[in-house]
């Protein structure tokens, strides 16, 4: 059965999966290290992980696979997720596939690059979450869902 799995630290967009899955009858994993405020949700589990790198990241990728669908912004927990046959969405409605996975890492290793070296005294931040972002990935998960739980 079809869940949706949501890395919860700094995620921007978690009432709106909270809303999507409870339509759809999907029960949501929230999954952080911590200082989240649980839902009443009865579909929605949180899960609080052990302080550490990456312990979110691995109880998500250890659990999720092909039906599932999983809402992160972290590109090597999107390379696993896609690894074990789920679907993986961005904060922003943009999805991580196959096919574009291999490009997102080494982007985000030549930016990693870039950063520590700065060679322009570059600053870190990207632009900001806007109403557009949010309308977007709402439209993005509805499809993904659908798509998920009809096996396509």
């Amino acid at each position: 059965m079809t869940a949706l799995y949501i890395d919860a630290d700094a995620c921007p967009v978690k009432q709106e999966a909270e809303r999507v899955a409870t339509r759809h009858g999907l029960r949501m994993f929230v999954v952080s290290n911590g200082g989240l405020r649980p839902s009443q949700n009865p579909l929605v589990e949180t899960v609080i992980v052990a302080e550490g790198a990456d312990v979110a990241d691995m109880w998500i990728a250890d659990r999720c696979g092909p039906g599932d669908v999983v809402v992160t912004g972290d590109i090597p927990l999107a390379a696993k997720c896609i690894e074990a046959g789920a679907r993986v969405l961005r904060h922003n409605g943009e999805r991580f596939t196959q096919a574009n996975i291999g490009q997102q890492l080494a982007m985000r290793d030549l930016m990693a690059d870039l950063r520590a070296a700065n060679p322009l005294g570059m600053q870190g931040g990207g632009k900001g979450f806007t109403k557009a972002d949010r309308s977007r990935f709402l439209d993005a998960l509805e499809r993904e869902l659908r798509a998920a739980k009809a096996g396509r």
